[in-house]
């Protein structure tokens, strides 16, 4: 299971298409992995751990009954606390929006479900993903997975780490000065 965490996002929807992987096996395997290195990153910082394992059984249900949900069916992702979630807090990393729970998902994320991915949780951003750094005052700093004394950049700076170390194959990050650019070069992904 652990070569998996290194598989493109591509090999890993051909893996649970074709039955070499279940949704639930996939699903576990990211869950255990960022338990593993979250603590030292602070990277994720709402995992929805229940959802994405209901998610990840009616996927293998569906799958085993001929219906594909789409391209990514089964496959897990993270997105960034900037972005809505229907089923999750999106605080954009201030405290004013520490309990806000949206309505509807981002447009991107009702796509990316819309195409069967599953969600295991948000990941960290600078209050209003303002800063090249990320940290804020709802959760705290993120770590870079390589140096811990060191910052994956930001805005998109949880994303990145988690990426980096393996808790996650795809995250939708921001942005509009480097946002994504910056940490993906700070974390080498």
């Amino acid at each position: 299971m652990e070569a998996l965490l290194t598989q493109p996002v591509r090999a890993l929807a051909a893996a649970v298409r074709d039955g070499q992987v279940s949704a639930v096996e996939l699903v576990t395997a990211y869950l255990d992995r960022i338990k593993s290195v979250n603590p030292k990153i602070n990277a994720v910082v709402q995992l929805t751990e229940e959802t994405a394992l209901k998610r990840a059984h009616l996927a293998d249900a569906a799958l085993k009954n001929g219906k594909l949900q789409g391209p990514l069916h089964g496959v897990p992702i993270t997105i960034k606390d900037s972005l809505d979630t229907v089923d999750a807090i999106t605080t954009w990393g201030t405290l004013g929006r520490a309990n806000v729970r949206p309505g509807a998902d981002a447009t991107c994320v009702a796509r990316l479900r819309a195409a069967g991915a599953i969600l295991l949780g948000k990941t960290n951003t600078p209050e209003f993903t303002l800063s090249f750094t990320t940290d804020n005052l709802v959760y705290g700093p993120t770590n870079n997975p390589f140096d811990t004394a060191r910052t994956p950049g930001g805005s998109s700076g949880g994303a990145a780490a988690i990426i980096a170390a393996g808790g996650s194959p795809l995250d939708i990050g921001t942005d509009t000065a480097g946002s994504i650019r910056l940490p993906a070069h700070f974390c080498g992904i």
